[in-house]
């Protein structure tokens, strides 16, 4: 069973001290805030609960560089759905390494992934390419190796869930994203 608090405690235990930051049920939108006088640690909020987007917003923080981190959303744009075709490819061309690393975690968790678009009421698109250059990132991650802290987390993952801990492109299936 995959349960949004297991990821909470899991996170946390890897990140509150090093990194004073922590993994937050959000209610609606997922968020990035950096530490504030009103709030002293980073807050990475995730929507409704859902452990999907707890993993995303993880793969965010995960790929994003020390600078970033110190900016509200990692410094990103964001348009809501309803996007343009020109806002949705590059929405896609931005999403590629998070949703990589979604997938990444996914495994680690056994839970199954799918690449988002996340534009239901906006310009339709092939995403068969998108899917294509997030399979073929996580190839780079499978071959290049994670970050530290990816691969804290990810060896976090498999520990609790008992997952293999190698990192092999084998364990990615490209037709089922």
């Amino acid at each position: 069973m995959h349960h949004y608090q297991d990821l909470i405690t899991i996170f946390n235990d890897c990140f509150t001290v090093e990194y004073n930051t922590r993994l937050v049920k959000g209610e609606s939108e997922p968020l990035y805030l950096p530490a504030s006088e009103a709030r002293p640690y980073h807050a990475i909020y995730f929507a409704h609960g859902f452990f999907a987007s707890a993993l995303h917003e993880c793969a965010h923080w995960l790929i994003a560089g020390a600078a970033r981190r110190q900016r509200e959303d990692f410094g990103y744009w964001y348009v809501p759905d309803g996007r343009t075709v020109t806002e949705q490819k590059e929405f896609m061309r931005v999403e590629v390494k998070p949703q990589a690393m979604e997938w990444v975690l996914s495994v680690a968790t056994g839970h199954r992934f799918r690449v988002s678009i996340d534009n239901l009421n906006g310009a339709e698109l092939d995403v068969t390419s998108f899917k294509q250059a997030v399979y073929q990132q996580v190839k780079l991650y499978c071959e290049q190796g994670l970050s530290q802290r990816a691969e804290t987390f990810r060896n976090a993952l498999c520990h609790f869930y008992g997952t293999p801990v190698g990192l092999k492109i084998a364990d990615f299936n490209r037709t089922s994203v």
